[in-house]
């Protein structure tokens, strides 16, 4: 018998569905929406309904208004197969505005984002479902060690289990992670051919698949670090507007993810362009051609950081949906991974594969500290095993206990 592994988004997923008549929920293929969606057990008293099936496509078509009164609450899986539905469901909300009668979901979300904003503003919210977190993985109970700190403003120590090399070149998508597939190379494989010829093709015009495929893996030589879109187009020998029109279709099919600079703090230094993640480390070691073989130092700390990222985004995201996470550089001089700000305060996080840190892990916590009046924290994250106080508001922490 099959386990269904509870997600953190689900408590917010049940709060949407209290107040808003139409629930949005999308992410990149694979990572266990429609489980989700038929598993949880506050859903049961819903009706599924994916479009993926023919004949339940094939009667959407014939009869939209019939079809989405069929039910009192209804989920519609693959919902950008048939963008025309959108409308009727927007008929059906302003009739009666039932909060979680409708809870949308697709993979695919060109079409689906571009008509959801049209049709359905104001009656919809969007959640994103990420690659499964190391807390879900190990089916953790306690809050988040992030959130609690973001609450406290104290680093509060508890039990934690160490990071495996593993873990990082593994990642979050259910069927490696779960142990579901033997052969993890074969699957990310025949994912990502999936994804170029179902996904890409049916949802855009590609003129040349192998060139975009090239993108994407010049775009995994390039995690974690800041994105020069005209260096890219010139090494994968596409112009500039087919080189962002491709990042884009990365970016919305949630294979990408931009990280945004933090620009609170005036310097006409601090870079403004986007640094970009790979949506899941696992993905990204095979984009990068490895192997569990493979002299992996160049790509290393690039991969700690992608996998510190995805986790940090997702719990954010679940547990805290109104904070947001930046990166912070300012040009030759000083930079800061991640910048967590919540409200009017920020924490500032800077990852380091290593089990020590070096004094340039700590110098660019050191000045975002003293140019930003409302950081509250600068934390080294690194691969050791202890909690130590470093000096006036930085610390280390264990990189598997800022993940817990």
């Amino acid at each position: 018998m099959e386990v269904f592994i509870k997600r953190e988004l689900s408590s917010l997923l049940n709060e949407a569905l209290e107040s808003m008549p139409v629930v949005v929920l999308s992410g990149m293929r694979q990572t266990g929406k429609s489980t989700l969606l038929k598993n949880q057990p506050e859903l049961k008293s819903y009706a599924y309904f994916t479009f993926d099936d023919y004949s339940t496509l094939e009667s959407a078509k014939r009869n939209p208004e019939q079809f989405v009164e069929q039910n009192d609450k209804m989920i519609i899986d693959e919902v950008q197969k048939l963008p025309g539905i959108l409308s009727v469901i927007k008929q059906s909300v302003d009739k009666k505005r039932i909060p979680g009668k409708f809870i949308l979901s697709g993979s695919a979300n060109i079409l689906l984002l571009k008509n959801v904003s049209e049709s359905l503003a104001g009656r919809a919210i969007y959640l994103t479902l990420s690659p499964f977190t190391r807390r879900e993985i190990l089916n953790s109970k306690k809050e988040p060690f992030l959130i609690e700190l973001l609450k406290t403003k104290k680093i509060e120590e508890r039990k934690f289990i160490d990071i495996k090399w593993k873990e990082i070149i593994t990642g979050g998508m259910p069927s490696v992670c779960l142990g579901e597939t033997k052969k993890p190379a074969f699957w990310f494989r025949g994912y990502e051919q999936t994804y170029l010829e179902r996904d890409i093709r049916g949802l855009t015009q590609v003129a040349d698949i192998m060139s975009f495929r090239n993108l994407l893996q010049l775009l995994a030589l390039r995690d974690a670090s800041v994105l020069n879109q005209s260096e890219l187009a010139r090494d994968s020998k596409l112009n500039a507007m087919t080189t962002g029109r491709y990042l884009s279709l990365l970016e919305t099919t949630f294979v990408i993810n931009r990280l945004q600079p933090y620009l609170r703090n005036h310097s006409s230094r601090l870079i403004k362009s986007s640094k970009v993640y790979i949506s899941d480390t696992g993905l990204a070691f095979h984009l990068l051609g490895l192997n569990e073989n493979s002299t992996i130092d160049r790509f290393k700390g690039a991969l700690y950081e992608n996998y510190v990222f995805q986790n940090l985004q997702s719990i954010l995201s679940s547990h805290l949906p109104d904070a947001k996470l930046y990166y912070w550089n300012i040009q030759s001089r000083h930079e800061v991974d991640f910048i967590v700000e919540n409200g009017d305060q920020t924490f500032a996080v800077e990852v380091t594969s290593s089990s020590s840190w070096q004094a340039k892990d700590l110098a660019g916590l050191s000045s975002f500290l003293t140019s930003s009046k409302n950081c509250k924290m600068g934390i080294v994250a690194y691969a050791g095993a202890k909690v130590l106080h470093l000096g006036k508001s930085i610390w280390a922490v264990p990189i598997p206990l800022l993940l817990s």
